[in-house]
């Protein structure tokens, strides 16, 4: 059996109780008066019994205190999953989004994510579900609109030509009711 990994010699006993009792992170209380027992005298399994975990716990514990400190025991936020989309396939759903469908190209009025989802997987080979499609889309700063089809080669100006006019300025009716007098 290996011999145990020694404790950086800057810190003692009493130090790190004074540190864990400024402490706010809860766990971090816990590992700095774990190894404070070890640096009392105490075994590397009392300091195990005293933070509630394993002897392998205790030893990444004391690598991470002899690494950067007290601060190496703070909790730190996990890094989670890889994204599904690079960067430029983000681009690409971005622009793709941005031009809109094209009815005779892909026989669709408005994009679903079922539709862009689909797209995704012919051209990049990127499997994504519609959940994580909407959640990309929304951090992109699109919404969830279900607006009015427009064809892709509408006029704008002749559809603006055809519109009636309304009234400019709305008047009070002149008759007023039987119950206001």
């Amino acid at each position: 059996m290996a011999a145990p990994f020694r404790l950086r010699p800057d810190f003692d006993a009493e130090a790190l109780r004074r540190l864990a009792q400024a402490s706010r992170d809860p766990a971090q209380t816990r590992r700095l008066l774990a190894l404070s027992a070890i640096f009392a005298g105490g075994s590397r399994t009392q300091a195990a019994a005293l933070g509630g975990v394993g002897l392998q716990t205790v030893r990444d514990w004391v690598l991470a205190f002899n690494a950067k400190g007290p601060d190496g025991l703070i909790t730190g936020k996990a890094p989670g999953a890889r994204p599904r989309l690079t960067c430029k396939q983000r681009e690409t759903l971005r622009a793709l989004v941005e031009q809109g469908p094209i009815p005779a190209a892909r026989g669709v009025v408005r994009w679903r994510l079922i539709d862009l989802r689909q797209i995704l997987f012919e051209d990049h080979g990127v499997s994504v579900s519609e959940q994580t499609l909407s959640r990309v889309l929304r951090a992109m700063g699109y919404r969830k609109l279900s607006a009015r089809p427009r064809h892709h080669a509408q006029d704008p100006a002749a559809a603006d030509a055809i519109k009636k006019p309304s009234r400019l300025v709305w008047q009070r009716s002149r008759r007023r009711r039987a119950a206001s007098r």
